[in-house]
């Protein structure tokens, strides 16, 4: 599926996703990832949603003055982030949106689009 919207020649954009990888600015991840618009991220994480700590989104706290919104793509079907590690986040300064990773890179990058500051944290869809 391509998602591509005009976006400025620096940004990255999420071109597509499928069978398990993205293709980001006309690169290829082949696990999950995390897309902001001026750096890519081959993220270390191979689990589900209710794998992930807080550490895990160190690279976004890190810059967390600088996003508006960090949108988690969750695989497939969209699944909770558990609620104490929403809260830890937020404390942190993260404001985390999750949905399904289609979902995910398709709104990454019409907010991309509208200026917004914007991260994109994606599981990939597990190959068929």
């Amino acid at each position: 599926m391509d998602v591509t919207p005009l976006v400025a020649a620096n940004q990255h954009i999420i071109q597509s996703y499928a069978d398990g990888r993205f293709r980001v600015s006309g690169n290829v991840y082949e696990a999950s990832v995390i897309v902001m618009p001026d750096r890519v991220i081959a993220w270390e994480f191979s689990g589900g949603v209710g794998d992930l700590s807080e550490d895990d989104f160190a690279p976004l706290v890190q810059r967390a003055e600088t996003l508006d919104v960090v949108l988690l793509g969750c695989g497939k079907a969209m699944a909770f982030l558990p609620a104490p590690l929403r809260q830890a986040l937020k404390e942190r300064g993260l404001n985390i949106e999750v949905m399904d990773t289609g979902a995910a890179c398709r709104t990454y990058n019409v907010l991309l689009a509208e200026g917004r500051r914007v991260a994109a944290v994606l599981l990939p869809f597990p190959v068929k």
